[in-house]
Order: structure tokens, then C-alpha cells, then sequence
């Protein structure tokens, strides 16, 4: 009987994927972008405002 096949030492595979801030392709080490760069300059965009999930009209507003 055939011995099972060792398991990958870097864990399951990941689909192939691009780095969404450069397009480069995407690195397991700072998944999903390619490089800690890549996800320090994405962090940085989300506290600057830069990206924004908008939410519904008056929602900052409460009744008092």
C-alpha cells in the first residue's frame, strides 16, 4: 500500500491571486498583498479616510 504524500510545509494552497494595491502577484508571507510595503501603504489608506464604507444618510445622527 502506497504511503500518504507528506503535507506541504506551507499549509493548504492558497487560489492565485494579484496584490491589491500594486497588482503584483500576491506573496503567502504578507497574504493577500505582495509584500509588507503593499499592506502597510493599504492600512495607511484606510486611516487616512482614503477608503470608506459609506453608511446610511444621518446615520452619525442621534436623536437626543
Amino acid at each position: 500500500m502506497p504511503a500518504d504524500p507528506p503535507p506541504s510545509a506551507k499549509g493548504p494552497r492558497r487560489p492565485a491571486r494579484r496584490c491589491p494595491v500594486c497588482g503584483k502577484p500576491a506573496a503567502d508571507a504578507a497574504w493577500p498583498f505582495c509584500s509588507e510595503r503593499c499592506r502597510d501603504v493599504d492600512l495607511n489608506r484606510w486611516l487616512s479616510g482614503t477608503y470608506v464604507i459609506p453608511g446610511r444618510p444621518g446615520a452619525d445622527e442621534e436623536d437626543d
